[in-house]
């Protein structure tokens, strides 16, 4: 195993000195400081990652806590590229991932031990019921959390913009000619309350009246939920002519049902969906939906964090708001 005290000897350096070259102190000529660094990778040099730890305070390992009762887990396109780009920018900035649950092997243990455990330097809660005692003692805890699309006290978040997004596929909608929508919405969240209340106001600002038979709970990335909504919805006397879905994969169950009462899209039933998934956009017909800034809200929150850890003395609890765009797809039909 190549040591610092070989590669001070390949060099003719102190140890010090390489210690201080491969720590990037500011110290130390740039030249010499590169000099050093070279002959480290040559040699195969790899740094003690408990040694370093103890040197900085550091372990350069933040948590990442994924919580989904559908069971769709990191599987589902959305939150697999939030994920993906979490891992890639803490990556690039020098530090691994962990995922954090409530159980390890035999021992149970709530998320705040869990971390404590791993010794994780900070979490990104990416997905998880926010009204959990274990989510909210570990998002209140001295280890530093970024949430996406929650807010806590003193604490960053990275929020997706869905009340903008919701008006946007409403307006959207409006301008083909619709009046009468329906709404299937996830199970009821803060992302959901944002959503319905950016439904229902769009709405009354463009002068459409929604009945409440058109409002219909379902469960988040859940087809077979989105599906019995759906049937519900077409089995009233009166059916609207757009059917709005909470996500893109439950529009699937929708697409079932639809298809089971011989009714096309566009043709005889306009659909929306939401999150723009690469999925809804080789469906055919295109699926008309929302795309949230995944990969922008993953890169962020790393990034936050990381700040966070790096940083505590400067650090200020901030809520970002990351845009999307609609992609308009085929499945609006335009009555107007």
């Amino acid at each position: 195993m190549v040591t610092i005290t070989d590669i001070s000897k390949a060099c003719g350096v102190s140890r010090a000195t390489v210690s201080k070259a491969l720590n990037g102190a500011p110290d130390i000529a740039p030249k010499t400081a590169e000099r050093i660094r070279e002959q480290a990778k040559a040699l195969g040099y790899l740094p003690n990652a408990t040694a370093r730890a103890l040197k900085v305070g550091r372990s350069y390992n933040i948590g990442v806590l994924f919580s989904d009762t559908t069971g769709g887990g990191i599987t589902h396109e959305y939150f697999s590229q939030i994920l993906e780009s979490v891992k890639a920018e803490a990556e690039r900035l020098g530090y691994d991932i962990t995922f954090i649950s409530k159980d390890l092997g035999a021992m149970s243990m709530d998320y705040y031990e869990h971390a404590k455990y791993r010794s994780c330097d900070g979490v990104v809660i990416a997905s998880a019921d926010f009204q959990d005692p274990a989510i909210i003692r570990l998002a209140t805890s001295e280890i530093p959390t970024v949430t996406l699309d929650y807010l806590f006290d003193s604490r960053t978040s990275i929020l997706s913009d869905n009340v903008r997004g919701m008006e946007a596929l409403v307006r959207f909608v409006y301008e083909n000619g619709h009046r009468k929508l329906a709404f299937i919405h996830g199970e009821m969240t803060s992302v959901t309350q944002k959503r319905i209340a950016s439904f229902k106001k769009t709405c009354a600002t463009l002068g459409i009246t929604v009945s409440p038979e058109y409002i219909r709970p379902a469960v988040y990335h859940d087809p077979r939920s989105s599906g019995l909504a759906t049937r519900a919805i077409l089995e009233l006397p009166e059916r609207p002519s757009c059917i709005f879905y909470p996500d893109d994969l439950s529009f699937l169950g929708g697409m079932s049902e639809l298809e089971r009462h011989g009714i096309a899209v566009p043709r005889d039933m306009s659909v929306v969906g939401y999150d723009g998934i690469p999925l809804s956009q080789v469906l055919r017909p295109k699926l008309t939906t929302y795309r949230q800034g995944a990969t922008e809200m993953g890169t962020e929150a790393a990034r936050q964090l990381i700040e966070q850890i790096e940083h505590p003395d400067t650090w200020l609890p901030q809520s970002i708001m990351v845009e999307g765009e609609l992609l308009p797809g085929s499945t609006v039909r335009n009555i107007g």
